[in-house]
């Protein structure tokens, strides 16, 4: 799983964004100033970085100096409040790979990140659920090496499964994910008809799913 940091004080900007890069494939390391950036840099891996510039402890700019001064190759996008000419160049100066100004949309940031790790050479992710591969990177699916063709919606509710595996997922759980990140509604009935569409293309057997399963009373539990 292709791990981020991101150094940033809005805590609901990162409360919003960790679940949605979570459902995405990505693992979100977070640092609410410079001076956690710092000691995360020091002693975490990580293989992009998401750096606003105006934090209340320290700035972007030194944590961004630190991250290309020790790890030269870990690519930074720089998130700006202010959008003047003057940040984004000084960012860009400094060895940012790419800046994007708040207010944000998910899926746009989503796209600059995978825009910048092919610019960067970064490798594909894979994540794993028993014969299912996951290319996050690519946003591609496939089965015993043949791809399968699923809905976005479809695709973060597998990918939901894939995160969690051995983990009971209520309904309700998923619910609230697949709303938060989405934007989109689903209710219960709805969860209902695209978890079984999602069987009918992953599983072996649908009437009898070995890869998510049902745990009667509680939810849904995918892998072992």
């Amino acid at each position: 799983m292709i791990k981020i940091l991101l150094v940033e004080d809005d805590t609901s900007i990162v409360t919003t964004l960790t679940a949605f890069l979570k459902t995405e494939g990505f693992d979100v390391i977070w640092a609410p100033g410079q001076t956690t950036a710092m000691t995360k840099i020091e002693n975490e891996a990580f293989e992009l970085a998401l750096i606003d510039i105006s934090l209340k402890d320290g700035n972007g700019y030194a944590v961004c100096a630190a991250i290309k001064s020790q790890k030269p190759d870990i690519p930074v996008i720089f998130v700006t409040a202010s959008g003047d000419e003057y940040s984004v160049v000084t960012g860009l100066d400094m060895g940012a790979d790419d800046y994007i100004s708040k207010p944000f949309r998910p899926r746009e940031m989503l796209s600059r990140i995978k825009s910048v790790m092919r610019r960067t050479h970064k490798s594909s992710d894979i994540v794993e659920l028993g014969p299912v591969k996951i290319d996050t990177t690519r946003a591609n699916v496939s089965r015993n090496g043949e791809e399968i063709i699923l809905s976005a919606l479809e695709y973060r509710l597998l990918l939901l499964f894939a995160n969690n595996q051995g983990v009971v997922l209520t309904r309700s759980k998923l619910l609230q994910d697949l709303w938060d990140v989405g934007g989109e509604y689903v209710n219960d009935n709805t969860l209902t008809v695209y978890i079984k569409r999602l069987r009918e293309k992953i599983e072996d057997d649908p009437a009898e799913p070995t890869l998510i399963r049902t745990i009667r009373g509680f939810g849904y539990k995918a892998g072992e």
